[in-house]
């Protein structure tokens, strides 16, 4: 279910990303402020698993609590809760389901990050993930061993419905360029971080001008030095050139007469990001670039989606191969959350290629975890048996929370699915048709890597704040308040 989250810059977020909202809310309780520390890790290390994180603490602290109030002390419940953390990820690393072989087929890539997908964006999910697998493929290195994140970009476009949203092989802005040429194919790129405008003198000074053959000749030293620049550039073969700030009208003349495609860029992190894609070196001082500073591009072309301006500059080569999914929708704030939904789904693209392996989705994983401990606890001696069978009931939160989520009766659903998961972890809870089936041939599937880390996180903060007997605040230092300042006499003695 989404949440309206309004920050503190009064900015508001739809969302049901575990991460986003705990990046946006202001945490101030020790205990809560751990929970959150140990999300910000989660979603640094996987991009994805936040929510699993929260729920499954927020429920391991309730059990935690009822068997305090039971009367046992926390250090047996302690002792329990850490044998049963190590007897979960022991069970976690049996329940494997499914190894992918092939992370480059664009159907299958698809069919594993579609659940992820979808507990972002439910209905959009198989569009989505076909095209995250798409961009992701383009933008894959040959020896897959690691995955940068930032190769696939996502550029939203107000207006269109997101079923308009596609896939484009390069590196797209939203600046259009400042000559009529509108395309160029094969060429070379010059980056400059720096504005294209005819250098200013250092001093003020005042002219008088008495003819008007001296007010035209007035910039014409620099405007032929301009020129032999622009000229430099063409002579060198470059046919595009990107610059960032202003770009002044002169420099668009000679850029139109020589036809270079000249585009500007406001945003450094743009800028950096254009001359990666390319290949290129920014320079910061108007002069021709040397050929290792050069850039080269494919294609470099102009498009117009729904009246927005855009450049798509598209380079083919191995290591520098980046793809933009082009974001179509109605409202800022469905665009930003779909955003998120594509984030998430790329970063599960990242976690797949360090480790194929994958676990039954859809709660059921969790579900046969939680009962494989509580069938543990059954077999310990003393008191700490109380505190792992509690831990194996606090799995139950994750198919609980599917349930209800959907709509559905979570006493009924949980009890179908304990009739079913007796010797099986393929079980779990189909929200589309409201049915307990198997969720391997449904193809509801979640990357172990994402999982193993969540739950690793999730037991440590739990454990640490178990260990916790007293929480110790101290207040800001420094002397008395400014308020006060005045009543004092300088000697320290009250008036």
């Amino acid at each position: 279910m989404n949440k309206m989250v309004i920050n503190y810059l009064e900015k508001l977020f739809v969302t049901s990303d575990a991460a986003t909202i705990i990046k946006e809310t202001d945490v101030h309780h020790p205990a809560a402020k751990m929970i959150a520390q140990a999300a910000k890790m989660q979603e640094n290390e996987c991009g994805d698993g936040t929510n699993l994180l929260i729920s499954m603490a927020g429920e391991l602290m309730q059990q935690a609590q009822s068997l305090i109030t039971m009367g046992l002390h926390p250090s047996e419940i302690l002792i329990g809760y850490e044998k049963a953390a190590k007897k979960a990820l022991e069970v976690l690393d049996q329940t494997i389901v499914y190894t992918s072989a092939g992370l480059r087929d664009q159907a299958e890539l698809s069919k594993l990050i579609k659940s992820t997908v979808a507990s972002k964006q439910f209905g959009l999910e198989d569009f989505l993930s076909n095209l995250i697998a798409e961009a992701a493929i383009h933008a894959m290195p040959a020896s897959a061993t690691s995955f940068n994140v930032d190769n696939v970009r996502v550029q939203k476009i107000l207006g269109g419905g997101v079923l308009d949203s596609e896939v484009v092989h390069g590196m797209v802005v939203t600046r259009g360029p400042q000559t009529s040429v509108r395309h160029c194919t094969d060429c070379k790129v010059a980056v400059f971080n720096t504005n294209i405008e005819m250098q200013q003198g250092e001093t003020k000074g005042t002219i008088l001008l008495k003819t008007a053959d001296e007010l035209l000749n007035y910039t014409k030293g620099e405007e032929e030095a301009f020129e032999n620049f622009v000229k430099g550039l063409a002579e060198a073969g470059v046919q595009v050139v990107v610059g960032s700030g202003s770009m002044s009208e002169l420099a668009q003349h000679y850029f139109e007469k020589y036809k270079i495609y000249a585009v500007k860029i406001m945003s450094k992190w743009e800028l950096k990001r254009i001359a990666r894609a390319v290949g290129a070196t920014p320079i910061v001082k108007l002069v021709t670039p040397s050929p290792d500073e050069l850039g080269f591009a494919n294609e470099v072309k102009f498009m117009e989606i729904s009246s927005q301006w855009c450049t798509v500059f598209r380079r083919d080569q191995d290591e520098n191969k980046m793809a933009t999914i082009i974001l179509r929708g109605s409202t800022n704030a469905m665009l930003e959350d779909t955003e998120r939904a594509i984030d998430n789904g790329v970063s599960t693209v990242k976690t797949l290629i360090r480790d194929a392996r994958m676990l039954a989705g859809a709660g059921a994983t969790e579900l046969y975890v939680g009962q494989q401990i509580q069938k543990f606890a059954k077999e310990q001696p003393g008191l700490d048996q109380y505190a792992v069978e509690k831990f194996g009931v606090a799995f139950e939160v994750i198919p609980r929370t599917l349930a209800e989520n959907a709509g559905l009766k979570a006493e009924s659903v949980l009890a179908d699915m304990y009739a079913k998961t007796g010797d099986s972890s393929r079980f779990g809870i189909d929200v589309t048709d409201e049915t307990v089936k198997d969720v391997v041939e449904a193809a509801i599937l979640d990357s172990y890597e994402t999982k193993s880390w969540s739950l690793k996180l999730a037991f440590d903060v739990v454990i640490t704040i178990l260990r916790v007997d007293q929480i110790i605040m101290s207040k800001p230092s420094g002397g008395p308040k400014m308020a006060d300042q005045h009543a004092r006499r300088p000697d320290g003695y009250d008036e």
